[in-house]
């Protein structure tokens, strides 16, 4: 496996810390995951989302969240023949008929309470009264620190989790080199169709350090102060194994990662996870694929868990029936003892089987965990 996280602390900072922050928030724009934007008045947050939706020429919707109502995003009730329903702005129509775009939420952190709660069904769900936004949609949302917004209320810890939050830096170098040669347009990666099979590798990754530190599976912050930034929850661990995903089809920078680990999970259970991918030292799973018995798998649990998601997540990306029945293979030999651990392992291969391919023999060992876990008819 790609060991680029072990250099994270060595490259953790750049010239123009922005340049990293596009990049991470390129990425989450592309894999549809919704971005808060943390950055003091001024500093150009705005400015960048508009530039880059320009970029690539989709729709682009403004709503300043903190002089908005209520209704605004949960729908305006009508009363019709069928009862009551709860009719959307113009804005979500205008999204919804272009069938993808970017909704950018602009002062939420300064939105009242009653807002920030009609917003959690937007975010989330991409829902807008009785209309439902399309698939493609990208949010993006900017805030001010606390100490630097207007008057109003702090960032709700129900709607906070719900974004992957990136610090925009005012840079003075970068913004003098701006304002003479242009400021730079981030872009959106294309990433590649298959990019979301890259997901079983980094959900075992994400599992398998949430085996040995259960306690971060969910930590919603004690302190007020940080309850509207990033902190850890299932919902957050998902998000940030389909932001891996997604930065392992592009081979995205390991400061990119570093951003999109800290930004979905907070600083506390980021670095954790950073620092315990680092002491991994997996084995790579082509090599295991070409070969198992010239790898050697580690022995303990959450190591042994993660590499055997690794290999099934190889084997997703391009699944031909010889990688199917070598993924078999390796399953066997590196979880004989435990089957149960490569129980996840086995459920993604049993669901992309090649057509016309039987199970070979090394399946079997999975076969009662599969079917106790309900993973098999």
């Amino acid at each position: 496996m790609d060991n680029t996280y072990s250099e994270f602390e060595e490259t953790a900072f750049m010239t123009n810390q922005n340049d990293v922050v596009l990049e991470a928030l390129s990425l989450a724009v592309a894999a549809r995951v919704p971005v808060l934007l943390w950055g003091p008045p001024g500093a150009g947050k705005s400015s960048a989302v508009e530039d880059m939706c320009r970029s690539i020429d989709t729709t682009y919707e403004v709503v300043i969240a903190s002089i908005r109502e209520p209704s605004d995003f949960s729908g305006l009730p009508v009363i019709t023949d069928n009862g009551v329903e709860f009719a959307p702005p113009r804005w979500a129509k205008r999204l919804s008929d272009a069938g993808s775009g970017v909704l950018f939420l602009d002062e939420i952190s300064t939105a009242p309470p009653a807002v920030q709660a009609a917003l959690l069904r937007v975010v989330l769900e991409r829902v807008v009264g009785d209309l439902t936004l399309p698939d493609e949609l990208a949010i993006v949302a900017a805030a001010n620190p606390p100490d630097q917004a207007a008057d109003g209320w702090d960032l709700s810890a129900p709607l906070a989790n719900r974004f992957c939050h990136f610090d925009w830096h005012v840079d003075s170098m970068a913004v003098a080199t701006g304002l003479v040669a242009g400021f730079p347009t981030p872009t959106i990666p294309v990433l590649p169709k298959d990019w979301q099979n890259h997901i079983p590798a980094t959900a075992g990754l994400v599992g398998g350090f949430l085996s040995v530190r259960q306690s971060l599976v969910i930590q919603p912050p004690s302190e007020r102060a940080l309850a509207g930034r990033a902190w850890p929850s299932p919902r957050t661990w998902e998000m940030l194994a389909r932001l891996l995903a997604a930065a392992s089809a592009i081979e995205a920078s390991v400061e990119t990662r570093r951003n999109l680990v800290i930004g979905c999970v907070g600083d506390g259970a980021g670095l954790e996870f950073l620092t315990w991918v680092q002491e991994l030292d997996l084995p790579d799973p082509e090599v295991a694929l070409m070969d198992p018995d010239s790898v050697d798998f580690p022995e303990r649990g959450d190591r042994l868990y993660a590499a055997l998601s690794a290999v099934a997540g190889a084997v997703a990306s391009d699944p031909t029936p010889d990688r199917w029945l070598a993924g078999w293979r390796v399953l066997e030999k590196a979880a004989h003892q435990s089957p149960d651990i490569g129980a996840i392992a086995a459920r993604v291969l049993a669901q992309i089987r090649p057509d016309g391919v039987s199970a070979p023999p090394e399946a079997s060992i999975f076969l009662p965990v599969l079917e106790a876990a309900g993973l098999l008819e």
